[in-house]
């Protein structure tokens, strides 16, 4: 561990509401979580050195140069320098690292990072195809898939491999909406039995074999914002949750290059995250992961060590995962029930990890929380970040 990984902290958040938001614009969910942030730091807007603004879009939106939307926040913000990141549904956790590096060279000591996407304005068949653009584009046979049938891809081989992942995938959607029940910033407030996820009806149609409507994320609108300090700005503000570590594992583009069950990048990535921070998957309170489709959170299971290859479902069977488990996974209902604005993802799951890391927690708390994992992911397990964060006591 060196000093540097120590060198940056979130010190404030802000948060939207996700859902289908139609009476506001990409710039209105933008500053909102913007001036929330600000409000929560407490700080004047001018004293912002640099943004980053996480968006994927892919035709989604009209608005192709949104980093200067966030200057209409606040008065003080204008002139700052501000730049958008994009890495397909990580596009948040990227332009976090931006800000993360920003400060480890000496650029910057205060940023605000921020995540919004605009999505439901959009029909459903709209949105998929705009999504599957971060898919590879120069293979006929993976152009034509959507994500629903990449991942049912994965879910099929899994099967063949390892066993029916089936009623896992659907003990994780009923999880995650359970979660999601006591999150207020929730788009979904519907709790669903593990019944009603393991069997394919009017209310629960096949999406992309074996995946179900339970098995897939939501389309959703929303914004997250976080202010990141150095550590000897960080020492100004009352609450503070140090970024131990931050890795990013990009992987080839296209799935007929590598073996995309064994998930190589994102167990990379947590490895590396868990060696840079020092620490074992035991010193994790908790973890917010990312949950497009319910077969890749059993896949991340794997990829964090919960259990070897082919094993996920023990972390469900064995209690690990839930609220009330040795590690609970996505206590904000994650992708699957909170929502996934896919430039949001990133920057929502810092956001709300630093809240429950200072005794804020949005909805569900893990009492007594000290260290929390992220793991935010672009495409099939392509472009993945893992980060553990640490609460700073005084």
């Amino acid at each position: 561990m060196t000093q540097q990984d120590h060198s940056v902290a979130i010190v404030a958040s802000g948060h939207t509401r996700f859902g289908r938001l139609n009476d506001t614009t990409l710039e209105d969910l933008i500053v909102e979580a913007s001036r929330e942030a600000l409000d929560d730091a407490q700080v004047d807007a001018s004293d912002i050195d640099q943004i980053f603004l996480g968006h994927f879009n892919s035709g989604m939106v009209p608005d192709g140069f949104p980093a200067s939307l966030v200057l209409q926040a606040d008065p003080g913000l204008r002139f700052t320098p501000a730049s958008r990141c994009e890495n397909a549904c990580a596009s948040g956790a990227a332009a976090v690292f931006a800000g993360i590096n920003a400060i480890r060279s000496g650029a910057a000591d205060l940023v605000l990072v921020v995540g919004a996407e605009k999505m439901t304005a959009n029909s459903t068949a709209d949105v998929t195809r705009a999504l599957a653009g971060a898919g590879y584009q120069n293979d006929p046979r993976e152009a034509g898939l959507s994500f629903p049938q990449v991942f049912g891809v994965a879910a099929r081989a899994y099967q063949e491999r390892y066993g029916d992942p089936l009623a896992a995938m659907a003990r994780i959607a009923e999880k995650n909406h359970g979660n999601a029940m006591d999150n207020p910033l929730a788009q979904m407030h519907r709790p669903l039995s593990f019944d009603e996820c393991n069997t394919v009806s009017e209310q629960n149609p096949m999406i992309a074999d074996p995946l179900r409507l339970t098995d897939c994320s939501l389309i959703t609108d929303g914004a997250a914002a976080i202010v990141l300090a150095s550590a000897e700005r960080a020492r100004d503000f009352p609450r503070q949750v140090a970024i131990r570590s931050a890795v990013q594992v990009n992987d080839l583009l296209p799935m007929n290059s590598r073996n995309f069950l064994a998930f190589e990048g994102p167990r990379r990535a947590l490895s590396q995250a868990y060696q840079q921070a020092g620490v074992t998957l035991e010193d994790l309170h908790f973890a917010e992961v990312h949950d497009c489709f319910t077969i890749a959170e059993l896949l991340i299971y794997e990829a964090m060590g919960l259990a070897p290859a082919g094993q996920g479902a023990r972390a469900l069977e064995e209690g690990t995962v839930f609220a009330d488990g040795r590690l609970p996974v996505n206590l904000s209902g994650g992708l699957k029930a909170k929502g996934h604005p896919v430039g949001a993802t990133g920057v929502s799951m810092h956001a709300l990890a630093f809240r429950q890391l200072t005794g804020q927690a949005v909805g569900r708390a893990r009492p007594g929380a000290e260290t929390g994992l992220i793991f935010n992911m672009g495409g099939a397990a392509v472009a993945n970040y893992a980060s553990v964060l640490q609460a700073k006591r005084a």
